[in-house]
C-alpha cells in the first residue's frame, strides 16, 4: 500500500498542520480547519498561522462555528483544478464544498472515459456538488447526478456552469440514493462506471435513514445489477472513521467480481504539505475496473 498523494491542485496546499487544525490556502484565501489525524502539537511555520483569513472552531458540546478575522473575505469564490472551476464557501461542520484530495480520482476516472473510446455512461451517487460528475463530464461521458440534498444539488449545477460544461449530457436527481437505484434496476438502465462517495450516517430525501455499516453491502450488490455489458469502473469512497480499505475490497469481491472479470485495488488518498515530507492521510478507496488504472 503506498497513499495516492495529490501534487497538481495549483490552486490548493496545505501550508502548515499541528495541533489538530490544518493550514489551508484555497486559491487566495487562507483557512484553518480541524482534522483528527493531525496528534502533533509543532507547528513548522508558526508565522504563516496569523495571515488565516477565517477558522473553523470546534465547540465543546458538539459542532462548531467559522470565526471570519479577515473582514474583506468573499463569501463565495472559486477554485480552478486543470480546466475544471469549483465554487467555494464556508459550509457548517468545516467543509468548503470540495475534497482536493479526490483530484487523485478524478484523473483517473478522466483517464478510463478517454480511454475507452466509446460512449461511456456514468452514475454518481452520493454526488454532492458534483466534482467527479464534472470531472467525467469534461471526459465526454454522459452523467446521472444523485444527491439527496437539494442545496447539493443547485451547487453541483452552479460548478457545471463554471466549467463551461452546461451542454454536456447530465441529468441532476434530488433522490435517496437506494430507491433510485432499485427504480433503475426495475427500468432496465444501464451504466458503465459506477461512483458512490456514501456518508457514515445520513437521510434521503423523504428521511430515509442511511447507515453505512447496514446499507452498504446491499447497496453496492444493486448497483451491480446497474453495470452495462462491458463495464469499466467501480469506485468506493469512504470517509468513515474505522472502516477498513479491505472491507470495500471485500464488497467489491463479493458483488462486482462475481459477475465480471477485472481487478480490484484499495488504498488511501492523501495531502502534500508544501515544501516538506509530511501526508495528510484523507480518506479511502476500493475500485473495481475491467483494466488495471496505470498512473501517468
Amino acid at each position: 500500500m503506498m497513499v495516492k498523494v495529490v501534487t497538481d491542485f495549483k490552486d490548493y496546499e496545505i501550508l502548515d498542520m499541528a495541533s489538530g487544525q490544518k493550514l489551508e490556502r484555497w486559491n487566495k484565501v487562507i483557512l484553518s480547519r480541524p482534522d483528527p489525524q493531525i496528534i502533533w502539537k509543532e507547528k513548522s511555520r508558526p508565522s504563516l498561522w496569523d495571515s488565516v483569513d477565517a477558522r473553523y472552531q470546534r465547540s465543546h458540546t458538539g459542532g462548531g462555528e467559522w470565526c471570519v478575522y479577515n473582514k474583506n473575505m468573499p463569501t463565495e469564490w472559486s477554485v480552478q483544478w486543470e480546466d475544471l472551476t469549483f465554487n467555494l464557501k464556508l459550509m457548517g461542520f468545516k467543509h468548503t464544498g470540495l475534497f482536493p484530495e479526490q483530484a487523485y480520482n478524478w484523473k483517473m476516472l478522466r483517464k478510463k472515459i478517454k480511454d475507452a473510446k466509446r460512449e461511456v455512461k456514468v452514475l454518481n451517487l452520493f454526488a454532492y456538488t458534483g466534482a467527479a460528475s464534472i470531472a467525467a463530464l469534461s471526459a465526454g461521458a454522459s452523467v446521472v447526478h444523485v444527491d439527496s440534498s437539494r442545496g447539493m444539488i443547485d451547487w453541483a449545477k452552479e460548478n457545471v456552469k463554471s466549467s463551461h460544461l452546461e451542454s454536456r449530457p447530465i441529468r441532476f436527481l434530488v433522490d435517496d440514493v437506494s430507491k433510485f437505484v432499485e427504480r433503475e434496476i426495475r427500468r432496465g438502465n444501464k451504466y458503465d462506471i459506477i461512483l458512490m462517495d456514501p456518508p457514515s450516517f445520513g437521510r434521503g430525501s423523504k428521511k430515509e435513514i442511511w447507515n453505512i455499516e447496514t446499507s452498504l453491502y446491499d447497496l453496492v450488490k444493486n448497483c451491480t445489477e446497474l453495470l452495462s455489458d462491458d463495464p469499466i469502473l467501480f469506485l468506493i469512497n469512504s470517509y468513515t472513521t474505522g472502516l477498513s480499505m479491505n472491507v470495500l475490497e471485500n464488497i467489491l469481491k463479493l458483488t462486482v467480481a462475481k459477475k465480471y472479470h477485472g481487478t480490484i485495488e484499495s488504498d488511501e488518498v492523501g495531502l502534500p504539505m508544501k515544501d516538506s515530507n509530511l501526508i495528510l492521510p484523507c480518506g479511502i478507496y476500493a475500485r473495481w475496473e475491467s483494466i488495471p488504472y496505470k498512473e501517468e
